[in-house]
């Protein structure tokens, strides 16, 4: 990833927050026949210190869960917004601006190892489902459905790990325009409803 230092996010902390928060995932391979690129929710594991473990699970059918050539790519992203040079303070005083796009990206390199273990598989499917129903009144649990029927299910689909080794988070968030440019920026995206950005770009001026 193209990583000025202005944009660089360096904080394991804080790229592993993002990731925790993080629902789809871009998993990225190479295989004999080229590059191949799957969408699934990840799970984090602190260890290996200090980048920690990716894990997730593809159907069993994807030609990614035959394996992999080399190091695979994690792709997280986060919120997006178009910035239109129009709310620049510096539009009105030389002109000389031009429109870019303001993102939030994480990416996580490693070695991927595949797994088709059922405890193991058990365990990660468990642990997925309980992070996303357990913010509901009342949530789904693996346990719901016939044992059985878990166990036919997990037959269906490949696990895999990454131990990461290498961690790039980017936070291009108007860091390189003067203030009273973010200030315009910040304005204008919470009047287009993009507050998540807006909240961003203020924190990066803020800091």
């Amino acid at each position: 990833m193209y990583l000025p230092t202005m944009f660089k996010e360096e904080s394991v902390e804080r790229l592993h927050g993002f990731i925790r928060a993080s629902g789809l995932a871009t998993l990225v391979t190479q295989s004999p026949a080229g590059l191949i690129a799957s969408h699934v929710p990840m799970l984090l594991n602190a260890s290996p210190a200090p980048y920690g473990t990716l894990i997730g699970h593809l159907a069993r059918p994807n030609p990614q869960a035959r394996g992999a050539l080399g190091e695979a790519l994690a792709i997280f992203q986060g919120p997006d917004a178009y910035i239109t040079p129009s709310w620049y303070a510096t539009k009105r005083s030389t002109g000389k601006v031009v429109p870019t796009w303001n993102y939030v990206a994480v990416h996580a390199y490693g070695a991927v190892e595949f797994f088709d273990d059922p405890a193991r598989l058990l365990d990660v499917v468990t642990r997925l489902t309980n992070r996303h129903e357990g913010r509901r009144s009342a949530p789904w649990a693996v346990s719901d459905a016939p044992e059985e029927f878990v166990q036919g299910m997990l037959k269906g689909i490949v696990g895999f790990a990454i131990p990461v080794s290498r961690l790039e988070g980017k936070w291009k968030m108007s860091q390189n325009r003067p203030v009273e440019d973010r200030v315009g920026v910040v304005a204008g995206l919470n009047e287009e409803g993009e507050n998540a950005v807006a909240a961003l770009v203020g924190e990066a001026t803020r800091d």
